[in-house]
């Protein structure tokens, strides 16, 4: 289920190149013709800094923060002092950048914005995913992302231990409450996803233990069980053990950590959260200047 790594293998070329694109188009946005302030620092001024978290956190996002330097100049150093998942605490240095000094200051608000964002997500990630330790279930993400940040964001999911959903509308067929109605029934539906041949995964959601009687009765193998109570979730649980070709079943809709455990021991496979993605609260995080070298003032 962890489809990022199916598209974009970490150290690939395709997993470089997105990085690439990503923070090329950042750097653009915040750079444009010029760093204004920059230019306040002597050309040839260089110094040491330092990444520092200031409060716990799952790391996620170096290889963002080495292309944010790197990008905008390759003379740029980075010592990493800690490893992408690592659980990071108050205070301690993340790594430590040595370079031109208009460069680092040029870099520096990019860099920490996708650390800081990427990190956050990994860490909201991995309270579900301990909170449901022990049981059969995974912890899913959705499409609710960041805009231009999607990807990212998936590959930020599964540093901290969960699965993909479809990372895209062109990467699985997902039948909604509207889709149903336009093509008149689940088992119409059904058919015509079928029909499709696209070689993706089919997956339909359902609002009522009866739509899952139907949908599995159109031999779906992938049902989503929308706003379902713990007790509804355990009757699904039951109908679709009794099904001739079992289906897998997803929970979602008003999933918060102080529930998400009792819903993972209902017996669902999967149980999918936007605000892995949506609600998240950037990670505190600061770089600092440490010492100048070969200053020319």
């Amino acid at each position: 289920m962890s489809l990022f790594n199916e598209y974009y293998p970490y150290g690939s070329a395709a997993f470089k190149a997105l990085v690439t694109t990503q923070v090329q188009a950042v750097l653009d946005e915040d750079i444009g013709s010029g760093d204004l302030t920059a230019l306040l620092v002597p050309e040839s001024q260089s110094v040491t800094a330092t990444i520092v978290a200031r409060e716990t956190a799952i790391l996620c996002g170096k290889d963002w923060v080495n292309a944010c330097f790197n990008l905008i100049d390759s003379k740029v150093s980075i010592k990493w002092q800690v490893n992408e998942g690592d659980r990071v605490q108050p205070d301690q240095v993340l790594c430590e950048i040595s370079g031109p000094a208009r460069s680092l200051l040029s870099a520096e608000r990019c860099a920490l914005n996708f650390l800081q964002t990427l990190s956050a997500t990994a860490t909201e990630t991995r309270k579900y995913v301990d909170a449901i330790a022990g049981t059969t279930s995974q912890i899913l993400d959705t499409r609710k992302t960041i805009p231009h940040l999607r990807l990212a964001q998936k590959y930020a999911v599964t540093v901290g231990g969960g699965h993909n959903q479809r990372l895209a509308l062109y990467d699985g067929i997902l039948i909604k409450e509207n889709h149903i109605a336009a093509a008149g029934s689940i088992s119409n539906v059904m058919q015509k996803a079928f029909a499709l041949n696209s070689g993706k995964s089919i997956q339909i959601e359902v609002e009522n233990l009866e739509q899952l009687k139907q949908a599995l009765a159109a031999h779906a193998n992938s049902i989503l069980l929308d706003n379902f109570s713990n007790e509804l979730l355990r009757e699904a649980v039951a109908i679709n053990n009794l099904s001739n070709k079992k289906a897998i079943l997803e929970a979602s809709g008003g999933i918060t950590l102080s529930n998400v455990r009792a819903i993972a021991l209902t017996g669902v496979d999967r149980i999918s959260i936007g605000s892995l993605t949506k609600n998240i609260q950037a990670i505190d995080l600061s770089m600092r200047v440490n010492e100048l070298l070969h200053a020319k003032m």
